[in-house]
């Protein structure tokens, strides 16, 4: 079967690209001109891959590439916390993904598309377990990336109801074994955890995500091209933890020590609304902001349970997931993932400590 795959080089869709082959697809990677490509597979012999450059704005290049395709795996998105120009959310996350649906339209040969989203397009679960029913209600996003994937979702569900062959998955925070590249910056911070070098937690514990084992989440996309059914949802989750409970788990994993204070959220706030400034000024993107903060002040929980009956989706727990990179070396940088959500966290808190720790220095001194 040839596959076309959007977001080839990120995270996720570089461990999609590679199963995909393992398994004996022929597999075009729809790339940017500007993007790197040193993670994906070189180009074989026997033709099973190749690139296909374009961007999910520039309709024109999505419509070469998909010709003569089955399956469309639309991963591409941008995801932040927050950027200076919000559109940008919506013109990648939206535009780009109506673009991807017109072009399947136009395209004979296609037979179904797999749509990544995000657990954000169903809304936080204050103190309760949700499933693919919940619909957001759209009266409060903590960040604009979340408002688009709610408006995204809804072209795709659109789109399924017109008659366009879609399945539409929702992993959740996404983590696993990585490189701590210089782009990568979730990786490193996780380093600087698991050689217990940031003591703190962040908030009193009450917030609650759904994590997500990356290979997991590729398991549940390779089973929704299989199995899924056309214009149905499935959650692509794991276990429901909070951050505290996933800092003690891998304390006792690297017989580290566990963190021993909080940083309240207001301290964490303020921080946020620093760094937004010093963004403005800089031009660089913030490690902490706001929105990262209201997203911390809810609970995300969520239950795989249909994917798992329909898809045969089998999620490993938190503890199994976040002991499989002990097989491999610190040094070689081969570490879990947490997306941009540990990222904030993690960096957050050393930051503060180097900042505590520059303070007493310049007392003392």
């Amino acid at each position: 079967m040839k596959v076309l795959l959007t977001g080839a080089t990120g995270y996720l869709g570089e461990k999609l690209c590679r199963r995909l082959l393992k398994e004996g697809h022929t597999v075009r990677a729809f790339v940017r001109s500007t993007s790197d490509l040193s993670s994906l597979p070189s180009h074989g012999d026997d033709g099973a891959f190749e690139l296909a450059y374009g961007h999910v704005n520039d309709y024109p290049s999505l419509v070469r590439a998909f010709f003569g395709c089955q399956v469309i795996f639309h991963v591409a998105a941008l995801v932040e916390p927050w950027l200076p120009d919000p559109s940008r959310f919506f013109s990648v996350n939206v535009e780009g993904l109506k673009n991807v649906l017109q072009a399947c339209r136009e395209t004979t040969t296609v037979e179904k598309i797999i749509y990544t989203s995000s657990f954000f397009a169903l809304g936080s679960t204050d103190g309760y377990v949700a499933d693919e029913n919940q619909i957001h209600p759209e009266k409060f996003f903590c960040t604009q990336y979340e408002k688009s994937k709610v408006l995204a979702d809804k072209v795709a569900l659109q789109a399924a109801a017109e008659g366009l062959p879609i399945v539409v998955v929702y992993p959740g925070v996404i983590y696993g074994p990585g490189k701590a590249t210089a782009g990568n910056v979730v990786a490193r911070m996780m380093v600087e955890r698991f050689n217990g070098r940031l003591p703190g937690y962040v908030g009193s514990g009450n917030d609650k995500f759904s994590f997500s084992h990356v290979e997991d989440v590729v398991d549940g996309h390779i089973a929704a091209m299989h199995k899924g059914r056309v214009g149905e949802r499935y959650l692509l989750t794991g276990e429901n933890a909070s951050f505290v409970h996933v800092f003690d788990v891998a304390a006792i994993i690297t017989n580290t020590k566990r963190p021993w204070f909080h940083i309240p959220m207001w301290m964490v706030e303020a921080y946020g609304w620093i760094s937004i400034l010093f963004s403005r000024i800089t031009g660089k993107l913030p490690l902490i902001s706001p929105p990262t903060v209201y997203t911390m002040r809810h609970q995300w929980a969520y239950s795989c349970e249909k994917a798992r009956v329909e898809l045969g989706y089998n999620p490993r727990s938190l503890k199994d997931g976040l002991e499989e990179p002990q097989n491999t070396s610190f040094q070689d940088g081969a570490l879990p993932w947490m997306s941009f959500l540990m990222e904030q966290k993690y960096h957050l808190i050393r930051e503060i400590i180097q900042h505590n720790s520059v303070t007493i220095a310049n007392v003392d001194s």
